[in-house]
């Protein structure tokens, strides 16, 4: 990638700002172009400063970090936000997810994997936290209802419906377009009309949809 990574740090602890600053900038791909102490703050220099990617700490005074998900996956759904939290809790991922988060990752990650992380959200794909995996899994296991999947269903095109199970898995633009013989930009296409009927903003939000309304199944 020959442009920089644009990254907003949003915590509201000074000292753990810096220790991520400091690991980034230590990646010529990274530019970390501004901090921000609360969700409130937050969201204006994601307004003013449009990163490609901001982190976002989940519990901070005034504004939290859901609160300001919301807001921005609403007005700036082309800012992939992290949330980068210190929570194990299974209801602040699944409301952080379905708010438009593209990942949750816990404090405690390995610095390595929390560049990577970093630089697949970036690429607009999903990231959670090996640890949070089970818990989301488990969030969405409830079945739901054969009637209301029988409407669901009626939604999507056939080719939409198999892009769907496999963005239940995760899967990427890539591995879709691999698996279904697709070309990619025919892929990113079904993608974004998906997006648009379901009037969400993340790979995230549709995953979950997808998992809860029977396209999971292998």
């Amino acid at each position: 990638m020959s442009e920089k990574i644009r990254v907003l740090l949003v915590d509201d602890h000074t000292l753990f700002r810096s220790g991520i600053k400091s690991l980034l900038q230590r990646n010529d791909d990274f530019e970390v172009v501004g901090e921000a102490g609360d969700g409130l703050e937050g969201i204006k220099r994601v307004r003013s400063l449009k990163p490609d990617v901001a982190l976002l700490d989940l519990h901070m005074p005034g504004i939290s970090g859901l609160e300001a998900v919301k807001v921005i996956s609403e007005e700036m759904p082309d800012v992939n936000v992290l949330m980068l939290t210190v929570s194990e809790d299974a209801q602040d991922l699944m409301e952080a997810l379905r708010a438009g988060a593209s990942g949750y990752l816990l404090k405690n990650i390995e610095t390595d994997m929390l560049v990577d992380a970093i630089r697949k959200a970036a690429q607009g794909e999903s990231i959670v936290s090996q640890q949070m995996t089970a818990k989301l899994i488990q969030g969405v296991r409830n079945p739901p209802k054969q009637e209301s999947v029988a409407i669901e269903r009626d939604r999507f095109s056939p080719r939409e419906r198999d892009i769907l199970a496999s963005l239940a898995q995760g899967e990427s633009n890539k591995e879709i377009a691999r698996k279904l013989d697709l070309a990619e930009s025919t892929v990113k296409i079904h993608v974004q009309n998906i997006f648009k009927k379901l009037n969400m903003s993340s790979r995230v939000q549709v995953a979950l949809y997808a998992v809860e309304n029977g396209y999971g199944g292998r």
